[in-house]
C-alpha cells in the first residue's frame, strides 16, 4: 500500500461543504434575524416621520411686467430682460433670506410635548397649552441657545426646571420669571385642548443663525432642466404645516425683496428729477417774470419778425444749443452727484443723456449697490464678498467719471461752437431794432428753461409708473403641498427588509471571516484533503474535564468507540505489512507540539488493544515532560505484582543509563478500570536526553520486549519541539501522528509530510483529537454509540 501523498488534481468546490458551516449555525442566522427584525419594529414605531413638501414657481423675465413700458428701457429701470436661474436659486436659498424667514415664522423657539418614549413638536394645530413671553431684546433671543421644561399643574399654576431632572420651582400664570434667555411671562392658552396625553414640555431656544443654517441646508431647490425657469422648492419634515410655512414664506420674501430693489431705485431716480425740477422751476419764473417787465418798460404788444433766411438760420442755430445745453447741464449734474457721493448710494438711472454706455454703467453700478446693501443685513463690511463688491463700484464709479468728464468737455465745446456761430447770425439780426432784439433773448432763455423742465416731468411720470406697474419676480404655479399622505421616511418596508438583512448578515459575515482565518484542523475531512495518500486512521471528540480520561471495558461513548474504529484502522494498517509471526507491532505516538492529547491517545490505545486480551506494553518515550503518569494513578487504578527491587523509581531513564537493568525490571503491571496493561514510566527526567536515546539501549529494550507483547505502544516526545522522535523512529512498525482541532496548524503538518517524503517517518498515518461534536465528519454524520441518545433541543 503506498503511503505516499499525490499531488491531486484541483476539482470543483464542494458547495455543500461551503454551505455546511451556515446550515449548521442556523440557529444564530434566525435569533439574529428576529433580532434584527425587532430592532426594525422598534425604529419604525419610535422614530418620527418626515413627510415631503414641495412648491412650484415660475421665474419672470422683468421685461415681462409691463409690455406697455418697453418705451421707457432706455431708464434702465426694467433690467436687461433676463435673469441668470442659477443665479435665482442661489438668491433663493441665500442666508439673509433664511433669517428673515426664521424671525417671521418664530422657528428658532420651539415647544415640545415630552412622552414617555416618544416626544413630539408642537406647530400651530393643535397649540400649545400655553403662551410663552419673552422680555428680553430680540437681539438676546435671536442669539442665545438655551432650553427650560414646564409641568402644568392646575390651571392657575405650573411647575418651572431649568434641567430634566433638576429642581422644580411652582409659579402662578403671568408671573415673571427669570429664565437662561432673560426674564420670561408663561400665559395660558387652552389647557384642555393640547391633546398630547402630557402635562409635560420643554421649551427650546436655538441661534437664530444656527436655525437659519438648517433649513438652508434642508431646503432643495431643482429645475427640470437648463433651458427652464419652472423651480422646484422641496423640504422634508416632521410637520406638514410648518413646511407649507416655510416654502411659502420663502417665496413670498423673495418676491418681496424683488419689488423692494425696485421701488429703492425708483425712489431715487425721483429724488434726484425732482431736485432738478425745482432748480428749474425757479429760472422759468425769473425768465417770465423778465419777457413782462421788458414789454410792460418798453410798451411793447408786436414785433415784426425778421427775414425768413435769419430766421431760419437762427431757430436752426438755436436749437442745436439749446439740445447741446440740455445734455451739458445733465452731464455736470451727474458729475456733480457722482463727485459728491463718499460712499455707496444708489444712482440716478439715465436720465436722458446720449451717451449710452454711461446709462450702462449706471444700471451696472446700481445692481451691484443693492447687492451690497442686502449682503450688508446678514454681515459686515470686511466680509470678502463686500469688500470685492466695493472694489467693482469704485471702479465703476471711476469709470463713469472718466466718461462725464470726457463727455462735458466735448459739450462745452459744442456749445461753444454753437455760440460763436449764434453770434454771427445776431450780428446780422441786430440791425433789427433793439427791442426786438431783446425781447428775442428773452424768449430764447423762456424757451430753454420750459423744454427742459417739461423733459424732467416726464421722465418722473415714468418713473413713477415703471414702480407702480412692477411685478413680483416670480409666479406661483403650486403652493406648498404635501407629496403624500404617507411619510417618506421611515419607510417600514425598506427598513424591516434592510433590518433582516444585516441581521442575517452579521452571523454570515462572522462565519465567513472566521473560515476565512481559520488555518487549523477541524475535523478528518479537512485533514484528508492536505494529507493525500497518508491516510488519517480516526477522529476522537473533544472530551469534557469531568469525563473518564481512560475508557472503560465495554463502556460505549462517543470516545470509546472512536477508539475502537482507531484500533481497526491501526490493525489494518499493521496486518497489511509483511513481518514475523508471533512478532508484536511497536507503535508510535507522537504529535507537532505539546497539548495535542497524543499521551492521551497511547494510554486509551493501550486500554482499548488490552480490551481484547492483547498483551500491551505502554512506554513513556517521552523523557523529557513525562505525563503518563498523570493516566494511570488515582483510585481507579492499581499496581499489581511485587516488584523485584523498588521499581517506583526505575523507568525509561534509568534502564538507559544503568545497563544492569533488564526489560521486565522497569515494567508496571497496572489495572485499570478492571483491565491489566505493563506500563514503563518514563523515569527521572534526566540532563541529556537525546544522548540517552541514541546509545542502542532503546533499540535493545524494543528488541527485547516485542515477542513478549502483541502491542508496544510508546509515547514519544513531540516531533517538531525535539529531535527525540526522529531519533527512534526507525524501530516503529506505525507512528501515528496525532493533531488536535482547533489548535494544530495546517501548516504545521508540511513538515511531518516533508519527513515522510524523505523517508525518516515510516508507517506515517494521522489522527484528529478534540474535534467538536458539530464538526465530526463521518462519525458526526451518522452518530457514534448506539445505546446513547440525546434530546433534540426543542424538547424540555
Amino acid at each position: 500500500m503506498s503511503t505516499e501523498p499525490t499531488n491531486q488534481s484541483p476539482e470543483a468546490p464542494d458547495y455543500r461543504e461551503l454551505v455546511k458551516p451556515y446550515i449548521k449555525s442556523w440557529k444564530w442566522f434566525v435569533v439574529s434575524g428576529l433580532i434584527a427584525l425587532l430592532f426594525g419594529f422598534m425604529y419604525n414605531r419610535y422614530t418620527v416621520p418626515k413627510y415631503a413638501v414641495q412648491a412650484k414657481i415660475q421665474i419672470l423675465n422683468n421685461a415681462q411686467g409691463s409690455s406697455e413700458l418697453s418705451v421707457f428701457e432706455d431708464l434702465g429701470i426694467l433690467g436687461d430682460g433676463g435673469n441668470q436661474i442659477e443665479d435665482e436659486i442661489e438668491i433663493l436659498k441665500s442666508r439673509s433670506n433664511l433669517i428673515a424667514l426664521v424671525k417671521k415664522l418664530g422657528l428658532n423657539i420651539n415647544i415640545t410635548a415630552l412622552g414617555k418614549i416618544k416626544n413630539s413638536a408642537i406647530y400651530r394645530n393643535p397649540s400649545p397649552p400655553f403662551n410663552i413671553n419673552f422680555l428680553a431684546p430680540d437681539s438676546l433671543i435671536y442669539n442665545s441657545k438655551a432650553s427650560f421644561f414646564i409641568t402644568m399643574s392646575s390651571e392657575t399654576s405650573f411647575e418651572y426646571a431649568e434641567n430634566d431632572d433638576g429642581p422644580t420651582k411652582l409659579y402662578s400664570y403671568g408671573k415673571t420669571i427669570s429664565s437662561p434667555v432673560g426674564e420670561i411671562i408663561v400665559t395660558p392658552n387652552d389647557l384642555n385642548s393640547s391633546g398630547f396625553g402630557t402635562n409635560r414640555y420643554v421649551v427650546s431656544v436655538n441661534r437664530l443663525s444656527s436655525v437659519a443654517a438648517s433649513y438652508q441646508n434642508s431646503l432643495n431647490i431643482t429645475v427640470d432642466n437648463i433651458r427652464s425657469k419652472i423651480l422646484t422648492i422641496s423640504l422634508n419634515d416632521a410637520i406638514v404645516p410648518r413646511a407649507q410655512d416655510v416654502i411659502n414664506t420663502l417665496i413670498s420674501i423673495y418676491n418681496q425683496n424683488a419689488i423692494d430693489d425696485k421701488k429703492a431705485l425708483a425712489d431715487r431716480t425721483s429724488q434726484f428729477i425732482n431736485d432738478r425740477i425745482a432748480q428749474i422751476s425757479s429760472n422759468l419764473t425769473s425768465a417770465d417774470e423778465s419777457a413782462v417787465a421788458f414789454k410792460s418798460n418798453r410798451g411793447l404788444t408786436d414785433i415784426a419778425t425778421q427775414t425768413n433766411l435769419n430766421l431760419n438760420l437762427g431757430a436752426e442755430n438755436q436749437q442745436q444749443l439749446q439740445d447741446a445745453s440740455v445734455q451739458l447741464d445733465i452731464a455736470s449734474s451727474m458729475k456733480d452727484i457722482i463727485d459728491s457721493d463718499d460712499g455707496y448710494d444708489l444712482l440716478p438711472s439715465n436720465i436722458g443723456l446720449e451717451d449710452r454706455s454711461i446709462a450702462t454703467t449706471t444700471q451696472r453700478y446700481n445692481e451691484l449697490a443693492l447687492e451690497r446693501k442686502r449682503l450688508l443685513e446678514s454681515s459686515n463690511d470686511k466680509n470678502p464678498i463686500i469688500v470685492n463688491l466695493d472694489q467693482q463700484l469704485a471702479g465703476l464709479k471711476r469709470s463713469m467719471r472718466s466718461s462725464l468728464n470726457g463727455m462735458t468737455n466735448n459739450l462745452e465745446l459744442q456749445v461753444n461752437d454753437l455760440s460763436n456761430r449764434l453770434s454771427k447770425i445776431n450780428s446780422r439780426i441786430y440791425s433789427a431794432p433793439k427791442n426786438e432784439q431783446a425781447l428775442r433773448d428773452i424768449s430764447r432763455q423762456q424757451e430753454t428753461t420750459e423744454s427742459l423742465y417739461l423733459y424732467l416731468l416726464q421722465k418722473r411720470e415714468e418713473a413713477q409708473i415703471a414702480f407702480a406697474s412692477s411685478t413680483a419676480k416670480s409666479n406661483v404655479l403650486d403652493g406648498a403641498y404635501a407629496v403624500s399622505d404617507f411619510p417618506i421616511s421611515p419607510k417600514k418596508n425598506v427598513v424591516l427588509l434592510a433590518s433582516l438583512f444585516l441581521g442575517l448578515l452579521m452571523p454570515f459575515s462572522i462565519i465567513y471571516v472566521k473560515s476565512l482565518l481559520d488555518n487549523k484542523v477541524n475535523n478528518k475531512i479537512g485533514l484528508e484533503k492536505l494529507t493525500g495518500d497518508i491516510p488519517v486512521l480516526a477522529e476522537l471528540p473533544k472530551i469534557s474535564k469531568k469525563e473518564n480520561k481512560l475508557v472503560k471495558l465495554g463502556e460505549r461513548t462517543v470516545l470509546a468507540e472512536s477508539l475502537r474504529i482507531l484500533r481497526t484502522n491501526l490493525d489494518y494498517l499493521i496486518k497489511s505489512k509483511t513481518k514475523k509471526e508471533h512478532r508484536g507491532s511497536i507503535i508510535y505516538v507522537t504529535s507537532s507540539v505539546s497539548g495535542e492529547g497524543k499521551t492521551l491517545i497511547a494510554s486509551n490505545l493501550a486500554m482499548i488493544f488490552a480490551n481484547t486480551d492483547k498483551k500491551v506494553l505502554l512506554i513513556g518515550g517521552d523523557i523529557r515532560n513525562p505525563k503518563i503518569y498523570q493516566f494511570y494513578s488515582g483510585k481507579n487504578v492499581d499496581k499489581l505484582g511485587k516488584a523485584t527491587r523498588d521499581k517506583g523509581h526505575d523507568g525509561l531513564t534509568e534502564y538507559l543509563v544503568d545497563r544492569n537493568l533488564e526489560g521486565k525490571d522497569i515494567i508496571s503491571t497496572m489495572l485499570a478500570h478492571e483491565q491489566t496493561v505493563d506500563v514503563i514510566y518514563s523515569g527521572k527526567i534526566p540532563p541529556n536526553p537525546a544522548e540517552l536515546l541514541m546509545n542502542g539501549r532503546m533499540k535493545e529494550l524494543l528488541e527485547s520486549m516485542v515477542d513478549l507483547y502483541d502491542y508496544i505502544i510508546v509515547d514519544t516526545a513531540p516531533l517538531m519541539v525535539v529531535t527525540d522522535t526522529l531519533l527512534i523512529s526507525e524501530y516503529a512498525d506505525q507512528i501515528l501522528y496525532v493533531t488536535r482541532a482547533g489548535v494544530t496548524e495546517l501548516k504545521v503538518l508540511e513538515y511531518p509530510l516533508k519527513l515522510h517524503k524523505e523517508g525518516k517517518l515510516n508507517g506515517l498515518s494521522f489522527l484528529v483529537n478534540g474535534v467538536h461534536e458539530s464538526n465530526l465528519g463521518y462519525g458526526g454524520k451518522y452518530g457514534y454509540g448506539y445505546g446513547k441518545s440525546t434530546k433534540k433541543w426543542w424538547k424540555f
